[in-house]
């Protein structure tokens, strides 16, 4: 199982694509109509072989637009994970009585996910997406690998929940996925492969929800250089995209 994608919500798409573009040095982003079942736009941009999505809310009363005002503003939406085994994954999510909020399967069987209700795992909406070949990702549309650059950023591998009660929510998304959660101090961590899932205190005020990810790259001085001169750096110094944290991590 791996982290391959995470999502971001703000009102603004373009101006959000254009920090993204110019802090984590990315350039293809791709326009998934099909999101606009949802009242949404977007652009997902790759990363290596990960991807990040930031969502925007086209028409009144979308789920995006409710967790915007919720939160108080832009910020984490979505985790997605792949996995091997799209049966066992959802034989899982029933065994924890978690609902299942949209499902499909596409193509012959050769791509399926199901999101699981937000409040049944809190924090995001999580996606467990099954693709085949292993390599091939639906949502990064059809010529994702013609855009990928990696002389900045070279991958998401990590994600952060802070949740009011992180050990509840870590169990949560523990037995929903099937995979234990270990205590690191007030840090409860989910390995994934080539990655990891983080749960911790509330950290900014805005209650429970995806606060942070984690990018590797290759200069992390440099990224937060140019964080600080778009107005993107917090006042500890982290860069935040899209009212979400970007932890940087060395590649």
């Amino acid at each position: 199982m791996r982290l391959r994608q995470i999502a971001l919500v703000g009102q603004d798409l373009a101006g959000a694509e254009a920090d993204i573009r110019a802090v984590l040095g990315l350039d293809y982003a791709y326009d998934d109509k099909g999101v606009g079942k949802f009242g949404l736009k977007n652009g997902v941009f790759p990363i290596g072989e990960t991807f990040l999505e930031v969502v925007s809310p086209k028409e009144a009363g979308t789920t995006a637009g409710r967790l915007i005002e919720k939160r108080g503003g832009d910020g984490g939406y979505m985790v997605i994970l792949q996995v091997e085994d799209i049966v066992a994954a959802r034989a899982r999510i029933a065994a924890a009585g978690a609902r299942v909020v949209e499902q499909a399967d596409l193509h012959d069987g050769k791509v399926a996910m199901s999101h699981v209700h937000p409040r049944d795992v809190g924090g995001a909406i999580l996606s467990l997406d099954y693709m085949t070949p292993y390599e091939h990702w639906e949502w990064g549309g059809p010529i994702w690998r013609d855009g990928v650059r990696t002389d900045i950023s070279v991958g998401i591998v990590g994600g952060e929940l802070q949740a009011e009660d992180p050990v509840s929510m870590a169990e949560r998304w523990s037995a929903v996925l099937g995979l234990p959660a270990t205590r690191d101090g007030d840090t409860l961590r989910i390995g994934l492969d080539g990655g990891e899932l983080r749960f911790v205190p509330v950290k900014d005020g805005r209650g429970d929800g995806l606060g942070a990810f984690d990018v590797a790259v290759h200069d992390p001085d440099a990224v937060r250089a140019v964080a600080k001169a778009r107005g993107l750096l917090d006042a500890d110094g982290e860069v935040t995209l899209c009212g979400t944290r970007v932890k940087l991590v060395q590649a």
